[in-house]
């Protein structure tokens, strides 16, 4: 007898075999009888286990059929190791997060009752503590459900977010120069150099959360019914038409700002998504040209998400903000209208489009089709 094979049994259940040269002779008793009552073994092996390695462990590799060693490796991954390796998502263990997701809510638990509880100016000290702990807290909790995280995979490209986030929000300050509908009570206190480095510091924190966000809508298993939709490929026809109307958006805003202002909200999308796209960048569109509009329904839900905390956390903040939109002035959600809110859909595909734009690397988010490719990473990467 060179060895023994567990297989499926006439009945269904496991049974064990001889290998004699490349065939297989079932054995009189089955695997669970003759070890009924044994105790399991580490890592969720038990006695059937055991009997199905142990011989081939003992066999000198000379002896090994070419045939039956195949064999073995697909009975023993289609019997056990689907048990013994668990796919991405959920981290088991002891921790429910990992230490950067306990450390973002050491930040939240000590910054946002401070943030609501102090007298006189605070909130330009703690706007940055805050809601860095939401970006770690909120990476680690996509980590706990999907398996990987922003923070997980390239704790460089976290970093890198928050030297694009600065700039980005930068850009929407100086439109909101023309357009007025948001103020800053409690600017007068700063000279223009304070400032804009306090003012730098806490924007810097806005593309990390939105994008930890997005990766956490991610996580729920709704969002796979959204990756074979309509196709929208950036030919070069929707590539003018974006830019068209983003350009007329813009005009319309700057001219006529009382009436045009929910503009903001788009235009900028529409002029840098093409420009982005025409260099080759890692775009949206390169997402939507397969069906794919996961990344886009993901990254807007994470910007309403995000949208919530930072009108909750302003809500008792000073120095903050203050809106002034016309039409909608009513139905106050803290001190946003409630129409508001339909800003932050739109407000975060145009971070994604800005941060497509000018990173020459893709950006490290997985929220449609690239998941497939870190998939098998992970899986070269993982022990057999």
């Amino acid at each position: 007898m060179a060895g023994y094979l567990a297989g499926r049994t006439e009945d269904g259940g496991l049974g064990w075999f001889a290998l004699e040269g490349g065939g297989r002779v079932p054995a009189a008793r089955p695997l669970r009888e003759r070890f009924a009552g044994k105790p399991r073994l580490p890592l969720g092996l038990d006695a059937e286990a055991l009997l199905f390695l142990r011989p081939f462990a003992r066999r000198p590799r000379e002896t090994r059929a070419a045939p039956s060693l195949s064999l073995v490796r697909s009975r023993f991954k289609k019997s056990f190791l689907h048990v013994n390796r668990p796919s991405a998502a959920p981290r088991s263990g002891a921790g429910l997060l990992a230490p950067h997701g306990w450390a973002g809510l050491a930040l939240i638990a000590v910054a946002w009752p401070l943030n609501w509880g102090l007298p006189g100016l605070r909130t330009h000290l703690l706007f940055f503590p805050l809601w860095l702990g939401y970006a770690l807290a909120v990476d680690a909790l996509v980590l706990r459900r999907r398996g990987t995280s922003i923070f997980e995979r390239s704790r460089r490209g976290f970093v890198k977010l928050f030297l694009l986030s600065a700039p980005a929000w930068w850009l929407f300050e100086l439109i909101n120069w023309r357009t007025q509908n948001w103020r800053y009570v409690g600017r007068e206190q700063f000279t223009d150099l304070e400032y804009f480095l306090l003012a730098s510091v806490a924007f810097s924190t806005v593309i990390p959360a939105v994008f930890a966000s997005a990766e956490l809508v991610r996580s729920f298993d709704w969002t796979e019914r959204l990756k074979g939709g309509w196709r929208l490929r950036p030919t070069r026809g929707v590539l003018g038409g974006m830019a068209g109307i983003g350009a007329a958006m813009l005009a319309l805003l700057l001219a006529w700002p009382t009436y045009f202002y929910p503009f903001v909200w788009g235009a900028a999308f529409f002029l840098m998504e093409p420009l982005a796209a025409a260099l080759g960048r890692r775009t949206l569109l390169s997402r939507t040209a397969r069906g794919d509009w996961r990344p886009v329904v993901c990254l807007a839900l994470g910007g309403l998400l995000c949208g919530f905390f930072w009108e909750l956390w302003n809500w008792r903040a000073f120095p903050k903000w203050t809106y002034d939109a016309p039409g909608v002035n009513f139905w106050h959600v803290f001190e946003m209208p409630l129409a508001g809110f339909i800003g932050y859909l739109p407000f975060a595909l145009e971070l994604h489009a800005f941060g497509s734009l000018f990173s020459r690397r893709p950006l490290p988010l997985r929220l449609g089709a690239e998941e497939r490719k870190g998939a098998e990473e992970r899986e070269r990467a993982s022990p057999s």
